[in-house]
């Protein structure tokens, strides 16, 4: 899977914020040295995270961030989507500059996407509460039916 720093970085921040807000604002500066992340970059990510009502800001002394909802309701998929970062397996993206070959579809352009899609419908039903308990849902992907596939198999089985 293709994330970016980005997207990593507003992950893990958002997981130290949860473990650590729970009676109180934590500033970015506590959160920038537990992750090893410059504040200026999370100033930046907080600051998109706040517009996208993942986060609250509070102002003055003792001031900082909690969560704007419970860990449970806040996808891993929101947040990445919340600064802004697309969710690719690779940088295969028909007339984009460093995608597919020359602007145009390459041959396995469908399976890339269809890929990305399923990286991303599993990241839906990720929830911040699951990745602070190491516990992931079992997401049943869809599966297209292949006849030819599912024949030899049977043929297989039988030859047995």
């Amino acid at each position: 899977m293709k994330l970016t720093t980005k997207g990593r970085y507003a992950v893990s921040a958002l997981v130290d914020l949860a473990c650590r807000s729970s009676d109180r604002p934590v500033s970015l500066a506590e959160i920038a040295t537990s992750q090893s992340i410059s504040i200026s970059y999370l100033e930046q990510l907080f600051g998109k995270m706040r517009r996208q009502k993942l986060v609250k800001s509070v102002r003055g002394p003792g001031g900082g961030y909690t969560l704007a909802q419970n860990p449970s309701l806040v996808t891993v998929a929101e947040i990445i989507r919340a600064v802004d970062e697309p969710i690719r397996t690779t940088s295969c993206e028909a007339g984009g500059e460093g995608g597919c070959r020359d602007g145009e579809r390459c041959n396995a352009h469908a399976l890339w996407m269809s890929l990305s899609e399923r990286i991303y419908d599993y990241l839906e039903h990720v929830t911040l509460q699951d990745v602070l308990d190491e516990s992931f849902p079992a997401v049943e992907l869809y599966h297209p039916f292949n006849a030819q596939k599912e024949l030899a198999a049977a043929e297989h089985n039988a030859a047995r």
